[in-house]
Order: structure tokens, then sequence, then C-alpha cells
């Protein structure tokens, strides 16, 4: 038995439809991409994801983990789409791909400045055929500058934003995020800028070239950090999360389980005291600030350690919940996985499609009181190749047949 025999199925409200009628060609490949634009499909846009003949985007052969033979991280990415195969490279497949551009609204790609130019589907290119085509690009270093041609995966990016240098404990090496979250921001901030392209272009008739830079990105996921040093001259140091302007915000150590403990302003710091029997603390003059706390830092980490390990994790968060005391369990994914209350918003689910079960896990955006985000499982390579072109684009099974044996499709 695995994990996502015990899901629930999909919700069964109408999905999420506040992008229906918008078309998305999806160049993309790996995760970024992907990711950007299975967020599009899940608000109801019609993604048309773009395949090699063959082999299709590189995270199909992402694994093990392999469920019935597909991988587990192309699964993650991919649902509320239709696959076709292409091989754009040749004349043939330019040329189809120039009818499906003419019929889109948007197309993204996640290739390096260069070679978007090489194989004709930069801005420019694209532009001419569709001139009010938003045309989003998603690389590691962005359109311009002296590494706009460089490769990027998300360690790369994690380790030029700074964030690898500042996770970690004191005295370890640099520790890369553990979920890909270059590539998934990256993501993010493309279907944000795409919408914000969409919107705009309905008020000016106007197509628009998108740069996502997920160095960029990620480098601004790091503000909170960078902006203090910038006004500081501090450069921050790995401790294990150990030192947040809060003065109390960090991982303890229980009876059994870990716990984190955030206390983040001055009431909550005297309804913790207050909670764990010690409420002269929480009036004592030498801790009334955060800044007071700061400074005496490592002694009130010290006594707050030597409360905790007088009971266990449950009990401290049962109390600290009725005290208002922001807290809460350090869980592992199957631990997350299997929470109930976030099972119960519909987080996590799967599907019984073609004769397979695939887990999701869901969009976790509530639109007019709903959440349902799930049309289609993930596509399998190619699944979509003569519907599209046979009902988007009007060719005929002859022409579709011929572009098969040509090996174009």
């Amino acid at each position: 038995m695995l994990p996502l025999d015990s899901l629930p199925a999909p919700s069964k409200g109408a999905p999420i439809a506040l992008l229906d009628g918008v078309r998305v060609i999806d160049l993309t490949t790996s995760i970024a991409g992907p990711y950007a634009t299975m967020l599009l499909a899940d608000m109801g846009a019609d993604v048309v994801k773009i395949e090699r003949p063959g082999s299709g985007d590189d995270s199909r052969a992402w694994g093990p983990p392999f469920l019935d033979g597909e991988s587990l991280w192309f699964l993650s990415v991919n649902r509320n789409k239709r696959s076709v195969t292409l091989d754009y490279t040749s004349g043939a497949g330019r040329e189809v791909l120039r009818d499906l551009v003419r019929t889109a609204d948007v197309v993204v790609v996640n290739l390096v400045d260069r070679v978007q130019k090489k194989l004709g589907v930069d801005y420019a290119s694209l532009k001419a055929l569709k001139p009010d085509l938003v045309h989003v690009s998603i690389s590691g270093f962005g359109l311009e500058g002296a590494r706009r041609d460089f490769p990027c995966y998300d360690l790369i990016a994690e380790g030029y934003s700074g964030v690898m240098d500042l996770t970690g404990e004191a005295g370890s090496p640099p520790q890369k995020v553990g979920t890909p979250a270059a590539d998934l921001i990256a993501g993010m901030d493309a279907s944000y800028a795409t919408v914000a392209a969409l919107f705009e272009r309905c008020r000016s008739g106007r197509g628009h070239a998108i740069d996502i830079s997920m160095i960029d990105s990620m480098t601004r996921f790091m503000s909170p950090r960078i902006v203090p040093y910038l006004g500081s001259g501090e450069v921050p140091k790995r401790t294990g999360a150990r030192d947040s302007v809060i003065a109390v915000y960090q991982v303890f150590e229980t009876r059994d389980d870990p716990i984190t403990l955030g206390l983040g302003n001055d009431a909550i710091w005297k309804r913790f005291w207050e909670a764990v029997g010690r409420p002269e603390l929480g009036r004592d003059a030498r801790y009334a600030s955060n800044a007071d706390r700061r400074a005496a830092r490592e002694q009130i980490v010290a006594e707050i350690q030597s409360v905790l390990a007088t009971r266990s994790r449950d009990e401290w968060l049962k109390l600290f919940v009725e005290a208002k005391v922001p807290a809460g369990p350090v869980n592992r994914v199957d631990q997350v996985s299997s929470d109930p209350e976030l099972v119960s918003r519909g987080l996590f689910y799967a599907d019984t499609a073609g004769g397979r079960r695939i887990p999701q896990v869901g969009l976790g955006i509530g639109v007019d009181g709903g959440c349902a985000s799930y049309r289609t499982p993930p596509p399998r390579l190619g699944e979509h190749t003569g519907e599209v072109l046979r009902e988007g684009l009007g060719y005929d099974d002859a022409g579709i047949e011929r572009l098969r044996k040509e090996k174009v499709i």
C-alpha cells in the first residue's frame, strides 16, 4: 500500500475558470517553466505542452522514484495540460509551431537568449506572428547582461542568491533548501507576471515580453536578509535560523519531538511565560522590548529550552494554542501529507485516470468559496498531439499522418 492510496479524490466542485479562454503554448522543460504553466492551467488556462518526440520533457526521466513507469517529479508539475510532441528544429515542425503560436495568448520558454533566437522562439520572432502575444522567458540569468547565456539549475541559483550560505547550522557546510526553491519561486513570478501582462493587454491591446531570471527571483526572496545588511553593514551568518530579528524565533527540543516557537511581540512574550507558569519573566523589565531580549538572547534561549524539555511536544502545542502563542511541530513529509486539516482543505488528493492512480498537491488558493483546480491528470507524452492539431489548427488526418511519418510529431 502506498501513501497515495489513503488520499481522497479531487474536489467535485467546478474547477477554477478565471483564465478560461486563455491559450498558453508551453515550450518549457524541467521544473520552473512547467510549474509556471501548471499554475496558469490551475486557474483555467488551456495549456498546450510542446515536447520532444520520443523523450519529452527532461523531468520525465527524473527518477527513481517512478510510479507505473512515470517520473513523480514530472507528475508534480504538469496536471491540467495537453501534451503535443513536435520537433520544431525541422522546417515542417517550425511551421506547425508558428500555426500554434498564431492561436495563442501566451508563449512560455525556458531557453537562454542565444538559443531562443537560434530556434526562432524569441519575442521578436513570435511577435511577428502574433502582435499581441505575451512572451514569457524563464532563464537562469535573464535575457540581458554578461551572464545571459550561462546555463543554470535550481542549485546554481540558490548558490548565487545567498540562501545556501544562510541555510544550515553554524560551522556546517552551506545547504541547499530542501525543495527546488529557485525553480518554484521563478515559476510563481512567471505566472504572476503573465496574468498582469494579460490584464494590461485587455486595456491596451499590446503584447508584452516578460523576462524572468531565476537568480533575480531567488535573490529577491532574500530581501529580508539583504536589506538589513545594506542598511547596517552586518553580514548575516549561518546559524541554523537562530539569528532572526525576532529575539525568540527558532526550534526548541521538548521531552520527545522538536517544536518551533516564535515570540514576535511583547504581548506574545508575556503570554508565553504565563502559559508555562513563569509570569514574572514576562513582566521582567530587563526583557521589556525585543531589543532587550536580543541583547540577552543566549540566556533567554537557555531558560526557554530548560522549560520546554519538561513536557512532550503535543502537550506544549495544546497549551500554546489555548494561549495564542505561535508554535508548531517540525513535520516530516509523511506527516505533512497526512495532516488531516490539510487533507480536509483539499491540498492532497489522488485521481484515478486511464488505469493509473496519480497523487497531487493542490493549488491551495480559494476562489469564490471554492478551491477546485483539478481538471485532467498530467498527460502522457504526445497524448493530445492529434487532438490539438485537428481541433485547434484544422489539420486533416492525412496531414497529421504525414507529419508522423516524417517524425516531426
